[in-house]
């Protein structure tokens, strides 16, 4: 083996045995443990990463220890979404000495932001040594938070993808365009076809009526069913409302600018439902191992 070789054996051993200490201080306390939670969609343009920040803040709001992780590498916008200009990125993590704590950004209400920085390249892209140096520092989580919400860019990269199996749950968040429930649901068959555990919950967004939010549900959800084979959790519908075009417009968060907004009430009720899973989160979280492990797995 050459030298450069040995190297990278000397880091994924020091990764792997990381990991394991904080995994086991996680299942020796479960109510510690940092549930993930990927928000993706199947097209661009349907209000994930807007969705995301205004989740974590209302997350916050009930007292989670929360991060929005931008994964959407090469074209991250979290921090404009959130009113905030990055001092630091994920490149200075890939790329200098710095500690995950020393990125972080901060939210409002007490959300925390970590940039993906613009121009990156897709995380497979990266060389190894580098994937395995983000994984090593996304350890550091563990300790930091209750929640980590990770913002994906669209599509069906496999950078998505790897998000997407090592979280503990996914959100795919689609409109009732035809456009993009169809490409929600390939997203839904790509994830079923990586033959993922992990729980796929949909957010019928922009819908003009709660009733139809469900048709729409109901809609992928079956279809989910009858030709996947996978189960769909109905987790929300947020209802179009032009509160949140005007909150982009001011470039800050919905959930701040007009908090008793219909669509900022919606986002607090898939809050609540969310920190109501915490039971049968534990359980599937204590079978799979823990994200740093699940992502390890991938990346091996």
């Amino acid at each position: 083996m050459d030298q450069a070789g040995k190297l990278r054996e000397m880091i994924q051993n020091r990764i792997e045995k990381k990991a394991e200490t904080f995994e086991s201080a996680e299942i020796a306390s479960s109510a510690q443990r940092t549930r993930f939670i990927c928000v993706t969609s199947g097209k661009g343009g349907v209000g994930k990463t807007n969705f995301s920040i205004n989740l974590g803040i209302a997350l916050c709001r009930l007292g989670k220890r929360t991060v929005v992780i931008d994964a959407d590498l090469g074209l991250a916008n979290v921090d404009v979404v959130a009113g905030t200009v990055p001092r630091y990125t994920l490149n200075n993590l890939l790329y200098s000495d710095m500690k995950l704590e020393d990125i972080l950004g901060n939210g409002p209400e007490g959300l925390k932001i970590i940039s993906g920085g613009s121009g990156m390249m897709d995380l497979l892209d990266l060389p190894q040594e580098k994937i395995q140096r983000l994984i090593f520092h996304f350890q550091e989580l563990y300790q930091l938070f209750d929640v980590a919400i990770i913002d994906t860019g669209a599509g069906l990269s496999k950078s998505i993808l790897a998000f997407s199996g090592a979280s503990d749950d996914i959100i795919v968040v689609t409109t009732p365009e035809p456009t993009s429930l169809t490409d929600a649901y390939a997203m839904i068959k790509a994830i079923s076809n990586e033959k993922l555990t992990t729980r796929i919950h949909i957010v019928i967004n922009r819908a003009e009526t709660t009733k139809e939010g469900n048709q729409y549900y109901d809609k992928i959800s079956n279809a989910s069913e009858k030709f996947l084979g996978k189960k769909l959790e109905k987790l929300g519908t947020v209802l179009e409302d032009v509160s949140v075009s005007k909150a982009v417009k001011k470039q800050t968060p919905l959930m701040v600018e007009y908090p008793g907004s219909i669509a900022a009430k919606n986002i607090e009720v898939i809050a609540l439902r969310l920190t109501n899973e915490n039971d049968s989160f534990d359980h599937v979280s204590m079978n799979r191992g823990g994200f740093v492990h699940r992502l390890m797995g991938i990346f091996r």
